[in-house]
């Protein structure tokens, strides 16, 4: 297969996986899904879920926030683990948003990247998550199925990005990286992998990548 093929075997195989996609973050509006994505910093999505409600429900809003004093943030936030600089960002960033910006979230990325504890990543996701801005976030998932697509030689995720970028039309980023993660995590883990089920590494997959599972599984 050419690498046009293999990006259109994928995107095809994706959408049948996935017609539609649940955001894996529990969220309302920009603000909430802004606090939802921070939190999710080397934690998981299930973690972060059972705890937004409980911070939602003392402050979903930058003005009710800053109410909070950020040792009242930390001790609610604290089981998604690095509560202090994570609640030191969420106190920062709500009063700046109320200062510069009424109170609401930008749109623009860069912005975004200003606020405290706010990465790329996290930009990328609210914007595309909540403006529907094309995005592409790149976490752990795609990361590691892009290399294992042999779509990115997965030096970086700064790289992992430009190629998928460059590879994907912009018009299904938004859903597209959705997708992936959902995939990675249920037919393409890092642990537990079985080739077997996972059709699209099978079928597409780095030659090196293959020939590596199976060495180790022989190994085993």
């Amino acid at each position: 297969m050419t690498k046009q093929e293999k990006v259109a075997f994928t995107i095809k195989t994706l959408d049948k996986l996935y017609p539609t996609i649940p955001i894996p973050l529990d969220h309302k509006d920009p603000y909430t899904l802004l606090i939802a994505v921070l939190l999710s910093a080397q934690s998981t999505d299930v973690r972060v879920n059972q705890i937004t409600p409980l911070l939602f429900e003392k402050a979903d809003n930058p003005y009710d926030m800053v109410k909070l004093s950020e040792d009242e943030i930390r001790e609610i936030i604290k089981p998604v683990g690095l509560s202090p600089m994570k609640s030191k960002g969420i106190y920062g960033l709500s009063q700046i948003l109320i200062e510069k910006y009424n109170g609401k979230v930008p749109r623009d990325i860069a912005l975004l990247e200003e606020l405290p504890a706010v990465g790329h990543k996290t930009a990328s996701v609210v914007v595309s998550q909540a403006f529907g801005i094309p995005a592409f976030p790149v976490d752990t998932h795609i990361h590691r199925l892009m290399y294992r697509w042999g779509f990115s030689n997965g030096k970086n995720v700064v790289q992992t990005e430009r190629d998928a970028k460059r590879l994907f039309p912009e018009e299904i980023w938004n859903r597209l990286h959705l997708q992936i993660i959902w995939y990675g995590r249920e037919y393409s883990p890092a642990r537990g992998w079985d080739l077997e089920k996972d059709i699209i590494t099978k079928t597409i997959g780095r030659k090196t990548v293959i020939n590596e599972y199976y060495k180790n599984k022989k190994s085993r």
